[in-house]
């Protein structure tokens, strides 16, 4: 990383000439902050120091940050303008090592592709799909937006493989090549709040698809209380009414009797676990 600590009141060890093209003092001291910026490339064109490219650097710093801030609109959250600057400061240093000031083009003009092109190549380097992935992708959206376009209709994959070139299989290969696991931050900013803290994803990530161990063993335990002492036919009128959630109907069918025969075991049922619970009251 270069060193950003040099302040434009950096002084360096120059040679002064006179008008005759000779050297005036040869341990004079120039103060470049006094110079114009053109003079800095003259002097670093003629004898390249670290000293007078951190004064370059510092001076064009404003540029790597107005690149960083614009490419991060365009990218996740999680993704940091300081980051990004870090990359940019390499594409600057390269600029002002490549550049040429006898072409006459304007020294900005020329350092912001360099920027860009930096941090895009760090962006890339942090990307864990495949640059061809991504680059066949463009290309299937590219052509469904074409197509959509010009027919005002959602395009079919039949239509998108077509304007493509290519035939069924490739084309189920390639949307499967675009349809990777995806990988997101916890880090990343959910929602913005009021107050100076924002809500991140590992504030309120929650994994849906699996029962909450503690809730399973309670459900357990409260199963076996209450089918505790009671016999075949009843244990199971219990279990499929309110763990199965069958109906009445759908119980009698199963255990072989009638609706209503089912419907009078469960309220003798819910009366008898009423008095036991009601005596193991205390217990609690």
């Amino acid at each position: 990383m270069p060193s950003l600590t040099a302040k434009h009141n950096t002084t360096v060890s120059v040679p002064i000439r006179g008008a005759e093209g000779q050297p005036v003092a040869a341990n004079a001291t120039a103060d470049l902050s006094d110079r114009p910026i053109a003079e800095g490339w003259r002097l670093y064109r003629d004898e390249p120091s670290e000293a007078i490219r951190n004064f370059l650097m510092e001076n064009f710093l404003p540029l790597v940050r107005y690149t960083a801030e614009r490419m991060a609109t365009r990218l996740p959250s999680e993704v940091e303008v300081e980051d990004l600057m870090s990359s940019g400061l390499f594409g600057l240093m390269d600029a002002i090592d490549a550049y040429d000031i006898e072409r006459g083009v304007k020294f900005e003009t020329y350092c912001t592709q360099r920027i860009r092109g930096a941090i895009f190549d760090e962006l890339r380097a942090m990307d864990w799909v495949p640059r061809l992935v991504r680059s066949r992708t463009a290309k299937v959206e590219r052509a469904r937006k074409q197509i959509e376009m010009e027919s005002g209709e959602k395009a079919t994959d039949a239509q998108i493989s077509k304007k493509l070139d290519v035939d069924k299989d490739e084309y189920k290969k390639i949307c499967r090549d675009a349809r990777p696991v995806g990988v997101v931050s916890l880090n990343r900013k959910w929602f913005e709040t009021d107050s100076s803290k924002d809500v991140r994803e590992i504030d309120v990530v929650r994994d849906r698809r699996q029962e909450n161990p503690v809730s399973r063993l309670q459900r357990d335990d409260l199963k076996l209380l209450l089918t505790k002492g009671l016999s075949r036919a009843e244990r199971l009128i219990i279990v499929l009414y309110y763990y199965e959630e069958m109906t009445m109907k759908e119980i009698g069918i199963t255990l072989d009797l009638s609706e209503s025969r089912v419907s009078q075991m469960h309220s003798s049922i819910l009366a008898r676990l009423k008095a036991q619970m009601q005596h193991r009251s205390k217990e609690f």
